[in-house]
């Protein structure tokens, strides 16, 4: 088996598990249209935020939390397979531990994908107003964000033997994420206390991005917010391919 077919493979299993479950898919996207309608309508109906409708301006920070749950949550699915010994088969092919979470990685963040190209099409009704380049830009951002965060719920999962255990820890990690992540808040008039808080968070660049591509509006340098995504995205990949090597059939 070449590294190429493995890779294929690995990824066309978690496409497949995704595909048939309609309910996951269903409710993955319910979460965010819920923020959305509910919080956005009704805080929006007493909010004005730089002089945007509170329901468009916060649509970039649900977008990465939607890729956030999804991600970081798919790491259970390794647990599941070493419940189920499929993790023991994959781990005696004859693929290398890289192959093996890239493959898993690219799975979780095609999952994520589907979700995000279905709340861009229906972004449209909460008044976003797309260009070809904001649209590219914008995938090519959420890529970056999933395959990291991908990558996280990924090693938490390489280390838990329960999916209690990994629920605990993974909501212990996305409930700051997210947040702290000026998903629902401007963060140009934050205390400083919390500003710092923001300011150490990666996905605070990452919604600071989305909203300076689809809203134009913005706090951070749209270079810096990049630098810093591309950069996360590095250090959670490595650590996620040195998590799985530690991993044995």
């Amino acid at each position: 088996m070449s590294e190429l077919t493995g890779l294929y493979g690995m990824w066309y299993r978690e496409l497949k598990v995704f595909m048939r479950e309609k309910s996951r898919i269903f409710s993955s996207l319910l979460n965010p249209l819920m923020w959305l309608v509910v919080f956005g309508t009704g805080l929006g109906s007493a909010v004005s935020i730089q002089g945007a409708n509170y329901q468009t301006f916060i649509f970039p920070g649900i977008l990465v939390m939607t890729v956030l749950f999804t991600c970081i949550f798919f790491g259970a699915y390794i647990v599941l397979d070493k419940r189920i010994d499929f993790l023991k088969e994959v781990l005696v092919a004859p693929i290398s531990r890289t192959t093996m979470f890239f493959g898993k990685a690219l799975g979780g963040t095609t999952d994520a994908f589907i979700e995000v190209m279905i709340l861009l099409a229906l972004g449209v009704f909460f008044g976003i107003h797309y260009s070809v380049l904001s649209v590219l830009l914008t995938l090519l951002t959420m890529f970056i964000v999933a395959i990291s965060v991908v990558s996280i719920g990924l090693i938490i999962g390489s280390f838990m033997n329960s999916t209690e255990g990994f629920g605990l820890i993974g909501g212990f990690v996305v409930f700051p994420l997210f947040f702290l992540s000026g998903a629902l808040f401007p963060t140009n008039n934050l205390p400083s206390w919390l500003a710092a808080f923001v300011g150490v968070n990666p996905l605070s660049y990452a919604v600071d991005l989305l909203r300076g591509l689809l809203l134009n509006l913005h706090t951070y340098n749209l270079w810096l917010d990049f630098s810093v995504l591309v950069g996360f995205a590095v250090v959670m990949v490595v650590a996620g391919t040195l998590a799985f090597r530690r991993l044995k059939p």
